[in-house]
Order: structure tokens, then sequence, then C-alpha cells
């Protein structure tokens, strides 16, 4: 449980209260991995993503990465150079084969990432998935419905509901803060060069998949499943991707709880920001997305408490000391490699990710009807 703040004449010992309780919440938000669950990881594919997410990450974290295979030879080389890989293939099958490797990490397009997938679980290895898992709920169930079969963990790359902003608030709601949470909310404006990722400015679903997804995930692990969604998505006139970039996504939950997400992907002015906030009965928490303020290269993130439970006497500033990327990405895979040891799903499990996926489907028939979407629960 926690203390009461109350400020009063005793400055000092308010600070020594304040500075305790915070640390509770970097406690939380820790997500360092016992070597006991430590596991060698195989790579399958050669993306930008593996370079400042994945390889950082598992470097800091000591997990090895015995082998690489992707399509093209020399990019798969340039990756194991770069971060001391020691063997590269030239077939998948040649990278399953390998007893070194206890699991593959799969980073492609999602249209080739589930018979991946589903070699892998076959060949006997634990699956990381990239997000989205697949681009149709029934795809990504082929995956989940295999991995049981066969006894198998599957988890997917959706690291920002651990990235140490959301951890942090996530600690403090749950310490009563903030009271009763009534609305979270997130506001992005930034330029992102879509048509100059290739591949991904010809798909003709964009911003939600592969963009709001982090915050529709993000929701559900704070709120849980909604009832009901509405979604609109548009275009910028004359802009080069085919698919939306920019959309307006709620999520509906029983009584008066909400959450919202606005997400420009095309904003001229070049003034970019990524924001959030959760409201609550008794106080609020706001913070912003450094990543995303100077995409690529990224700002810290920030975070600040306002509260009449502590009372915090203003908005008072939590110390975020990690970024989204590279440091969040061990939240998936840690969850991943302690499902394989200790057993259960992961917490960024495949099953789980089926939820999200089938939220961004609903989001996108909203906008394609203009209507809320019921969301029906599942039975148990």
């Amino acid at each position: 449980m926690h203390r009461l703040l109350y400020r009063g004449s005793d400055t000092h010992a308010w600070l020594v209260d304040v500075i305790g309780l915070l640390a509770e919440i970097a406690d939380a938000c820790d997500l360092t991995l016992p070597e006991r669950y430590i596991r060698p990881i195989g790579l399958v594919g050669t993306g930008a993503i593996l370079d400042v997410g994945h390889l950082p990450v598992y470097k800091s974290a000591g997990i090895p990465v015995p082998a690489i295979w992707g399509r093209t030879r020399s990019h798969a080389e340039r990756l194991a150079q770069a971060h001391g890989i020691p063997r590269v293939y030239d077939t998948l099958d040649e990278l399953l084969a390998d007893p070194d490797v206890a699991v593959v990490d799969i980073a492609v397009v999602p249209e080739a990432q589930v018979e991946i997938a589903l070699r892998a679980l076959g060949a006997g290895k634990d699956v990381m998935c990239q997000k989205p898992l697949a681009l149709d709920v029934d795809e990504a169930a082929r995956v989940v419905a295999r991995a049981d079969e066969l006894g198998r963990k599957v988890a997917v790359q959706q690291q920002m509901r651990y990235e140490e902003g959301m951890r942090a608030a996530k600690a403090m709601i749950g310490r009563g803060w903030i009271g009763q949470v009534t609305t979270i909310s997130f506001e992005v404006n930034i330029d992102t060069d879509l048509a100059g990722w290739g591949w991904l400015g010809g798909v003709p679903q964009l911003e939600i998949y592969f963009h709001s997804i982090h915050y529709v995930d993000t929701l559900r692990a704070f709120l849980g499943e909604p009832s009901r969604v509405f979604g609109t998505q548009w275009r910028l006139p004359g802009q080069k991707p085919v698919g939306e970039t920019r959309t307006v996504s709620v999520l509906m939950y029983p009584g008066d709880v909400r959450g919202l997400i606005h997400s420009n992907q095309e904003n001229l002015a070049g003034d970019n920001e990524a924001r959030f906030r959760i409201d609550g009965s008794e106080g609020a928490i706001r913070g912003t997305l450094g990543l995303l303020s100077d995409y690529p290269h990224g700002r810290p993130d920030t975070l600040e408490l306002w509260s009449r439970v502590m009372p915090t006497d203003g908005w008072l500033p939590y110390p975020v000391t990690r970024r989204w990327v590279p440091d969040a990405f061990l939240g998936p895979v840690g969850s991943l490699l302690r499902a394989m040891k200790d057993g259960g799903e992961p917490e960024s499990g495949a099953r789980d990710n089926l939820k999200t996926l089938r939220l961004v489907e609903a989001l996108y028939r909203s906008g394609e009807t203009g209507q809320v979407v019921a969301i029906e629960a599942e039975a148990p």
C-alpha cells in the first residue's frame, strides 16, 4: 500500500518519501532478465529494426545470437559483421536445423511471417514475431493453433507497453495514485517518410496496422478489452503512400471509460510531437514519446504525475532513464523466454495479440462503414 505524502513544513521528509516511492516505480519498470532465462536466438530477416532495436538490446541483456538468415545474403553479412553474429546461412532450413538456436526471431514483411513462423514451430523452435503478426486475424490464428498443437511458445514484438513511461504509469495507477482511470489518450503529429519505406508505401491499410497498432495494444494492456470501437481513417491530398496516413480511433469501455488515439503521419509543419495523457478520478499522468519527436534519433521520454492522493504539489516529474527503442524491445522477448522456462503464456504472446489484431480489423471496418462496431466478448 502506498504512503500518503503531506508536504507541510518538512520539505526534507517529503522529498525522502517521494524518492522512496519513485524508487518503487522504477523497480516495477525493471526489465532485467535473470541469467537462468537466457537462451540463444537466431534471426530471420535483415531489416533496420534488427539493427537498431533487437540486436542492441540482446547484446545488453547477454542474449547470444549465433546465426542469421535473410533473403539477401549481403545484407545478412553486414548485420553479422556489425553485431558479431558468427554464422550466416544460405537457407532458412539451415538456420532451423541449427541446434544452437532455441528461438527464431522473425523480422520480415507480415505477408511472409506466418509461413516462416509455422516452419520454425515445426522445426521445434519457439518463435518471436514482428508486429503485425499478420494482416488477417484468421491467418494469425494459424500460428497460435500450431503452437498449441506442438507445445511451443510464440510472442509478438509489441514493445510499446514495455516503454518505461508506460510501465511507470501503469505502476502508478496500480498504486491508486490517480484513482479510477477514465480516459487514456495518444496525440501524435509527426512527419514520416512512409513512401520512402519501400513496400510500406504501397500497402492499402497503413497507419493503424503499422503504427497505431502500438497504441491499440497499449490501451489493451491498461484497460483490457473494449465493448465497442469507432474509427475513421483518411489520406492527405497528393500524398505518395497508398494507404491512410491519418486516423482517429476510439475504444469504448463500459461506463464512462474511453481510449482515444489521434495519429497524423503527414505533419507538413514539421513540429513533431507525440504525447499521451491518462486521466483519473484523483489525478492525471502525462508524458511524451521522444522517439517520435525526432525520429529516428529520438529524444528522452518524459513522464509527469499530478495527484490528489499523493499529493504532488503540482506536476511531479518521474525520471525516465530508458528509451522506447531499443530498451523496450527486451519486454516481449523477455516474456517469451520466461514462459519457455516457467510455463504459461508470454505476456506479449500471440494469443494475446490476436485481440489487438481483432480491434485493428474492427477499427478499419468502422472506417469503411462509418458505424460504431461492437466487440463481442470471447467465450471463456
